[in-house]
């Protein structure tokens, strides 16, 4: 008897031994990062510090500093008050010591300021000693994987509980001990062995020390190369830079990540468990939130801007719900992105896919009902499929929902009777609201008739900020700015041209016959003398010299084929062209083209339909995106531009819009602006805005009849 406590014992402390060794591990990889982290993030500070005026220190203290004296004394920033000190300060004439106090006290408030909010971003074209040490620390970590991850959080669990059942088990740990220990030790002490027998007969279902070793090693395990590190991160910045947040401590302000909700909501969906048993990627903070908010609230809308991971969050929801013993989940999205769903569900998640596409998507929607799993299929099939009976489909996911807002038409009506007999339900869409709010309202109405009644013209004319706090149940919006602090910068450039003299006459040619079709593609219409063809060359070689990728949209098939042309005739060392990318082109294939492109070493370009290519796939190798004419709807323009600029892009993005001096280029870029500020009053979080949205609302047939008319009176015609 007393040789197996002693055995239990043993084996009890080699277990927190193998515990303790790999938080050990873990903490020493944490802290390499933390330390390469750290002079990257002072630079940062210091720049941040040197673009600041000396002037603000004046709005810092409200006013009632004289900082004249100060900038003819040549201290023209912050950073310089900082540096200069109290003594130097002082030299300075007409400043007091109570001056010197409180400037510096100033000064030192921005620069926290400046500390808490800068963020380091790792520029893979120009990799330097400090940023290439950042990246090897970080890929110990990331290479270690999901896994490690979960074995540092079961070690730690472990040796929280073996701690004190070793402390008191040790009289058992040797003979003598045991003997000449008191009664109320004695049965301490075998009460607490009991308790490791029951933790190593756990641990030894889980395998936990194999895990404990093998996660050791992974983290002890260098990178082969610096080259193969920035390869990684190249391949994977989304996860770096998400390790990189929750390392430093430097997350989003917990609003933003929580969408601004209303606090007894937020409380709700902090307060659910996320079970991770069947994910195999980690969340990001805001992510998580995402995921519990849909558990919670039951039947949601996801409106989080384009590049955020709508569909991992998704995901989250689908492994949680499966360890909660449900077996079926239906995924609705249009065609094009049938590929990237089944992709993304297979390497995110254990779960089982099923594609229910195609002539034989019967069969398989029979295979699915009968041993479960994801099934994933387009608006058009899902008419052709039985509604669900209560509590048969643990989830229904809606990607792209916004291709449902009109009540009347079949696949919105297919999706909501599905909705209604579905227990919880998930619409995923980027852009909720593209016209008018009555549409984002028949989004609401499936998932919550309540809510959706609720909401009256009232709503409406009291603002955003009474029409976000209406549908706050419901409705869960972050934007990049709000909770991606590395994004890569964003710059934006509308490259007006002066049509040429043939550009000129195919446009009046367009006015003439009152063809608004015509008339926005009328620059591309001769291409030898084509204004705009001859801009976007420019731009598409400027990118190639600098190695960059370009993704050229437009909305109309045949510039694109003008532009194909184009690019493909020009010099021998022009960059490949890829596309046009159509909706044309089936599912597979267009995956497939933007793989291709993505996978070119070196400069490439992707012809692709701003409507066809704007949704679902992503095209992070391009930094330079071209639009080819504006487009009359805004979310069109910011969903193509999100393919690119989104979690996982490591440089800048640069998007040039070409555009017609004096025509209807002008006209439409004018109206956008209307657009674009209602969709960011009613659809992002805004406490500004208080017009009415039917003020600015224009139908698209109607917004073409108008354009036309007004052209044809300018010219004359």
């Amino acid at each position: 008897m007393g040789r197996e406590e002693r055995g239990v014992v043993a084996r009890g402390t080699r277990l927190n031994e193998a515990a303790r060794t790999l938080v050990a591990d873990h903490d020493r990889a944490v802290e390499a990062v933390r330390a390469a982290l750290a002079p990257l993030h002072d630079a940062e500070v210091r720049r941040g510090l040197d673009a600041i005026p000396v002037a603000r220190l004046q709005d810092v203290t409200e006013g009632r500093l004289r900082l004249g004296g100060v900038q003819d004394s040549g201290l023209r920033t912050v950073g310089a008050v900082l540096d200069a000190g109290p003594y130097r300060l002082r030299q300075i004439p007409g400043v007091g010591q109570r001056t010197v106090d409180q400037m510096l006290a100033a000064a030192r408030r921005l620069a926290d300021a400046v500390h808490e909010t800068v963020a380091v971003h790792i520029d893979v074209d120009r990799p330097e000693p400090a940023t290439t040490a950042l990246v090897t620390a970080l890929h110990v970590l990331v290479e270690a994987g999901d896994d490690t991850r979960r074995a540092v959080a079961g070690a730690t669990t472990l040796a929280q509980r073996l701690d004190p059942l070793l402390a008191d088990a040790a009289p058992a740990a040797g003979r003598w001990r045991m003997l000449l220990a008191g009664r109320e030790k004695k049965a301490r002490a075998l009460a607490a062995v009991a308790g490791i027998r029951s933790l190593l007969e756990e641990a030894e279902r889980e395998r936990a020390a194999e895990r404990f070793t093998q996660a050791s090693v992974d983290l002890l395990r260098e990178p082969d190369s610096d080259i193969a590190a920035w390869v990684d991160f190249e391949l994977r910045s989304a996860e770096y830079y998400s390790l990189l947040a929750e390392i430093s401590g430097r997350s989003p302000d917990a609003a933003a990540a929580q969408g601004f909700l209303p606090e007894e909501i937020a409380e709700r969906v902090r307060s659910q468990d996320l079970d991770d048993t069947h994910r195999r990627v980690s969340l990001r903070g805001y992510q998580a939130f995402g995921a519990r908010f849909a558990l919670a609230q039951r039947k949601v809308i996801l409106g989080d801007e384009m590049g955020l991971g709508k569909t991992i969050q998704a995901i989250a929801v689908l492994a949680h719900l499966a360890a909660e013993g449900q077996s079926h989940f239906m995924v609705v999205c249009p065609a094009s992105v049938l590929v990237n769903w089944t992709r993304e569900v297979e390497s995110r998640s254990a779960l089982r896919v099923s594609v229910l596409h195609g002539p034989d998507r019967q069969g398989a929607f029979a295979d699915w009902k009968g041993r479960g799993g994801v099934a994933v299929t387009t608006f058009d099939a899902l008419r052709g499929f039985p509604a669900p009976g209560g509590g048969e489909v643990g989830l229904l996911v809606v990607d792209e929902a916004h291709s449902v807002k009109n009540p009347k038409a079949k696949r919105s009506q297919a999706v909501a009777l599905w909705a209604e007999r579905c227990e919880r339900a998930l619409f995923m869409t980027g852009t909720p609201m593209e016209n008018r709010v009555v549409e984002f309202r028949n989004l609401v109405a499936m998932l919550d008739p309540g809510v959706a009644e609720s909401l009256d013209e009232g709503d409406a004319r009291a603002g955003s900020v009474a029409f976000r706090k209406a549908v706050a149940p419901v409705y869960l919006r972050r934007n990049q700015d709000d909770v991606l602090t590395e994004l890569p910068s964003l710059q934006q450039t509308d490259e007006w041209e002066e049509l040429s003299a043939s550009d000129e006459e195919a446009y009046r040619e367009a006015v003439r016959a009152g063809n608004f079709m015509a008339m926005r593609r009328a620059a591309y219409l001769r291409p030898e003398k084509s204004a705009k063809l001859g801009r976007l060359r420019e731009i598409v070689q400027e990118a190639g010299e600098n190695g960059q990728k370009t993704v050229v949209f437009s909305y109309f098939r045949d510039v694109l084929g003008v532009v194909e042309n184009a690019l493909s005739t020009g010099t021998k060392d022009a960059p490949p062209v890829f596309g046009p990318l159509t909706g044309s082109v089936a599912a597979t294939r267009r995956q497939q083209l933007v793989d291709d492109f993505s996978e070119t070493p070196g400069p490439a370009v992707l012809l692709a339909q701003i409507q066809a290519a704007g949704v679902g796939l992503n095209m992070q190798a391009a930094s330079t995106v071209v639009i080819c004419e504006p487009q009359i709807k805004p979310t069109i323009e910011h969903q193509a531009v999100a393919r690119a600029h989104r979690m996982g892009q490591v440089r800048p993005v640069h998007v040039h819009r070409l555009l017609a001096t004096g025509g209807v280029d002008e006209r439409l870029v004018r109206i956008l602006r209307e657009k674009t500020r209602l969709f960011d009053a009613y659809a992002r979080r805004s406490s500004v805005a208080e017009a009415t949205p039917d003020a600015v609302d224009v139908s698209d047939t109607e917004l073409a009849r108008r354009i036309v008319e007004e052209e044809q009176a300018r010219l004359g015609l």
